[in-house]
């Protein structure tokens, strides 16, 4: 693999600091831990369990500065073609903030505000109705978004509904939560950005059948007149844009039913603290910019020193579903090879990203972080003030969260060598000052920023998704097939037994 000459710069810096124990890192300057830790608004971010020292973070902050860091935000801020692959911007900035000078970001702004009225609004009238049950039905960044905001700030919801989501194409999911649910006070939101999507469109052919009526039935889709085609009216349809990626949708109208869960207001609070957080990294210096802070994290981690995976653990049950989220964030971003001229990438990209809560994860998959043969970078996430009054479980909770972190790091030694711990393993911790809909915006806008300028450095395009394609295709090219209609010419031979063992069990 070519290796570019900044590429090579960070590997002299990675081969200087490789045998450094962290535990030395950490106490050779008494003010490390101030120095490599950063504060945006109610998000504290500490990096000083990071194993690099001021030297190599200086050659990683030359690195983006030379991949021309700034100039990609304000290209991404106003609206240039940043999506090279398919020739569109990405302007889920402009879904909550108008920091974009250019003509696009512009337009998209003043197709956004009366959008975001009218969501409100119509979120607002199914809050006052005799609604019991809410449906979101969507995939992907239609369902991961959604989901996990609703999770997250479960305080600020009133409870007026319950808030159910589908995704898969199995129909289990489907069976079993109708069983509970009266079709007469549940409404059904069909989220999809083409309104082609299979399992959104299966799921949403059962429900509307079960409605028996579409005056329950919504959605939220860039192909209106496939909603109107379905049989979504017209009033009950809400716009989204191609310019909009749905794993950057969050705050566009797929946030509807997250406004139906906490009301207008906490949703324009949502949106208000992923706008400070952009505010932030369109001007911040790169030196004190926390999103490319966290990206050059990454890049140290996967290009200097090696590691193939991340591990995202929040210390806060209200922050469970995260990680699933910030997979398809991650991954379906930087899940590429190649770069958008054709040429390959020059290093390795994308770490496989997964992770859990604790504390139940300590007593799971923690004893590989700890003692296993590999070393897994990590983000911990915590939450200082929580939103009830049993101290003692906090105080616990916390506890964990700052003692799992400095226990990878640092190692402990035992006669016994089954007792050792090697330490030496970096993690970055993430502070909340409470958990709300400010705080909450703010750090997933920091994890979207990082992810650009991941790309960035690494010279791929972060918008585009052309692996998830080839799965979808070949799906198509065998329903025929298993519907037992004119046959679907089947070349690959495991595929043809597959099959024939699927019909003889049938």
């Amino acid at each position: 693999m070519r290796i570019d000459p900044d590429w090579q710069a960070l590997s002299v810096e990675a081969a200087r600091l490789i045998q450094t124990p962290l535990s030395e890192l950490t106490t050779s300057r008494a003010d490390r831990a101030r120095e490599f830790s950063l504060r945006v608004g109610p998000v504290y971010a500490s990096f000083a369990r990071q194993r690099y020292d001021a030297a190599a973070r200086a050659v990683l902050l030359d690195l983006a500065q030379k991949a021309g860091v700034p100039a990609a935000f304000r290209a991404l801020f106003d609206g240039e073609k940043v999506n090279v692959s398919e020739a569109r911007p990405a302007l889920h900035t402009a879904l909550r903030s108008d920091l974009g000078q250019g003509e696009a970001a512009r337009a998209a702004r003043s197709e956004v505000l009366p959008t975001q009225t009218r969501m409100l609004a119509m979120a607002e009238r199914l809050r006052d109705s005799q609604i019991t049950d809410i449906i979101n039905v969507g995939i992907g960044g239609s369902d991961l978004g959604p989901r996990l905001a609703v999770d997250a700030l479960r305080d600020f919801s009133d409870g007026r509904q319950r808030i159910h989501f589908l995704n898969n194409a199995d129909a289990s999911a489907v069976q079993h939560l109708l069983r509970g649910l009266d079709p007469a006070r549940t409404a059904v939101v069909l989220v999809s950005k083409s309104f082609g999507t299979q399992e959104t469109l299966l799921n949403g052919a059962i429900l509307k059948d079960w409605l028996g009526s579409d005056d329950r039935l919504y959605a939220v889709t860039a192909n209106v007149p496939k909603a109107a085609a379905f049989g979504v009216p017209a009033e009950r349809v809400l716009p989204m844009w191609d310019w909009v990626g749905g794993r950057y949708s969050l705050w566009s109208a797929v946030g509807f039913v997250v406004a139906i869960a906490i009301g207008g207001e906490h949703f324009k609070r949502l949106l208000a603290g992923a706008a400070a957080m952009d505010a932030h990294v369109l001007s911040a210096p790169l030196a004190d910019n926390l999103a490319v802070w966290h990206a050059l994290s990454v890049i140290w981690n996967r290009n200097g020193l090696g590691f193939d995976t991340h591990a995202v653990m929040p210390y806060d049950e209200r922050l469970a579903l995260l990680p699933a989220y910030l997979q398809q964030l991650v991954m379906e971003s930087l899940g590429k090879s190649v770069r958008p001229d054709g040429t390959p990438a020059p290093v390795a990209t994308v770490p496989m990203l997964w992770g859990g809560t604790g504390t139940s994860s300590q007593h799971s998959f923690f004893q590989a972080l700890h003692q296993g043969t590999d070393t897994v970078p990590s983000d911990f996430v915590g939450v200082v003030r929580p939103a009830h009054s049993y101290a003692e479980s906090h105080e616990a909770l916390l506890a964990n969260l700052l003692a799992q972190g400095e226990a990878l790091a640092n190692g402990a030694e035992d006669a016994d060598a089954q007792k050792r711990y090697p330490g030496n393993r970096p993690s970055t911790l993430f502070l909340l000052d409470e958990l709300t809909p400010e705080s909450f915006g703010a750090l997933i806008a920091m994890y979207e920023h990082s992810v650009y300028v991941q790309s960035v450095v690494w010279g791929i395009n972060a918008f585009d998704q052309w692996g998830v394609e080839l799965g979808k295709r070949i799906a198509n090219q065998l329903l025929p097939a298993l519907a037992g209609t004119a046959g679907a010419d089947i070349h690959d031979p495991v595929t043809r037994a597959l099959l024939d063992e699927i019909r003889a069990r049938r």
